[in-house]
């Protein structure tokens, strides 16, 4: 395929269409994976937030009284609580107390304690230094250093149900930003192997592709090379007597009617030919087959038998047939095309077959199946021509040649008209011992 020019350049378009096809699906899928992680951990760690904010939020308002004046029992709770009116100082023994949240305690948490003028009462972990919106309940706060923060604001009350003042609880995003940029990192360098691979698969899937189209297409070259071949023959011979017969000034008539003779004989090969090509052609591409009837095959064989007998006679083969069972055998078909198959079958056999030779038919029926075998004694096939002998003009050298006259289309339109029909033809062989052909059909 690589060798020939226009299949190599659609092996190629095909590959690039395959790999840009599958490239934008996979960018595609990389992208909308990336925003449902993305989304996924935003989701999970304003969750994370709101949980903390809430348990704290049912925690510390029965312990607030006075509104802007932050009570002490909060240390309980909150052992790092760092009061603005008192020095920020745990004592080992609040330290030792049991506290609700451990989560805040680490590095990645902070709370802020603002009163109703919003000025800072208390503070809990490192406070990102930002200028913080009044009116947002979410906001992402950024550090000097970089650094972000996520936080949520929330009104609290006093143990009377009077606006206290307010809790910020805010989170760092350090490991959600950077699990996004290994994610993005990953992304970035997994889609371009991602492409490799594409492009390398797309190459052999191309292939893999075009193969079939281009079996057919070497198909079709030597099935016309052969058409050519066949058909040059005699109109070479035509060509050739027609100018022969020109170039005499008086044409005798004797050799007038052997010009003729010719002629018709190679006019005769033509239309042979063209009828066979004609009949595959139909077989081939005939989308609704004609309607089948019940066709007998002892009828069929038994005719077959008489017209074939003078053939057999004049090349001195004996030809027996034997039917194994009286009952006639009926299946599904279209007579003449039957009558075709084992025609030719049968006459090929006689013309393979030595001299004083025998061509044995019989018929059987086994588990409804139709089985009709046709065995020669002629010179056989050899092991390697097997598998071709029913392709069209395939003929097996020296023996098998084209002096025998034949186009090479026989077991091409008998195996043509036994896939129409649904049946099987099989083969064994050995050369120099004869052949036998076995036609299996389903009966009715």
């Amino acid at each position: 395929m690589n060798q020939n020019s226009l299949f190599f350049r659609a092996r190629w378009r095909l590959a690039l269409w395959y790999s840009g096809v599958m490239g934008i699906i996979l960018c595609l899928a990389g992208v909308g994976a990336y925003h449902m992680m993305v989304h996924a951990h935003w989701q999970g760690l304003q969750d994370e937030i709101e949980a903390v904010a809430g348990t704290l939020h049912d925690t510390l308002e029965p312990m607030l009284h006075q509104p802007d004046q932050m009570n002490p029992y909060v240390q309980n709770v909150l052992p790092n609580l760092c009061i603005i009116t008192e020095p920020c100082a745990n004592s080992p023994q609040n330290q030792s107390k049991r506290h609700i949240l451990g989560v805040t305690q680490t590095n990645d948490y902070y709370i802020h304690f603002r009163d109703r003028s919003y000025q800072t009462i208390a503070t809990v972990g490192n406070l990102p230094e930002s200028e913080v919106n009044r009116e947002a309940v979410w906001q992402i706060l950024r550090d000097p250093q970089g650094r972000n923060y996520y936080q949520f604001s929330l009104l609290l009350k006093n143990s009377a149900g009077l606006p206290w003042g307010y809790m910020q609880i805010g989170r760092s995003m350090a490991d959600y930003d950077r699990h996004l940029s290994e994610s993005r990192l990953a992304l970035l360098l997994g889609l371009p192997i991602g492409f490799v691979a594409i492009a390398i698969a797309s190459w052999y899937l191309a292939k893999i592709a075009m193969q079939p189209v281009y079996t057919s297409y070497q198909q079709i070259q030597q099935f016309t090379a052969d058409v050519a071949h066949e058909l040059r023959t005699p109109l070479a011979a035509i060509q050739a007597t027609v100018e022969s017969s020109l170039a005499m000034d008086v044409l005798p008539e004797t050799d007038s009617r052997n010009v003729l003779n010719v002629i018709e004989r190679q006019n005769s090969r033509l239309s042979q030919l063209v009828g066979d090509l004609l009949l595959l052609s139909r077989l081939d591409i005939e989308t609704n087959p004609p309607k089948f009837s019940h066709c007998c095959l002892n009828d069929i064989l038994c005719d077959l038998v008489e017209e074939l007998a003078s053939l057999a006679l004049a090349s001195d083969i004996s030809l027996n047939l034997d039917l194994k069972t009286e009952t006639p055998i009926y299946i599904m078909g279209n007579e003449s095309q039957l009558y075709r198959l084992f025609s030719n079958l049968i006459a090929n056999a006689i013309q393979y077959s030595n001299l004083n030779g025998t061509v044995s038919i019989s018929l059987t029926l086994q588990d409804r199946d139709a089985i009709a075998q046709i065995r020669d004694t002629g010179i056989g096939i050899a092991e390697q021509d097997l598998p071709h002998i029913f392709d069209r003009f395939y003929r097996v050298n020296s023996d098998r040649s084209r002096t025998t006259g034949g186009s090479g289309l026989g077991l091409a339109i008998a195996k043509a008209i036994a896939n129409r029909h649904r049946g099987n033809i099989q083969v064994t062989s050995e050369l120099g011992k004869g052949s036998k052909f076995i036609v299996s059909f389903k009966s009715v």
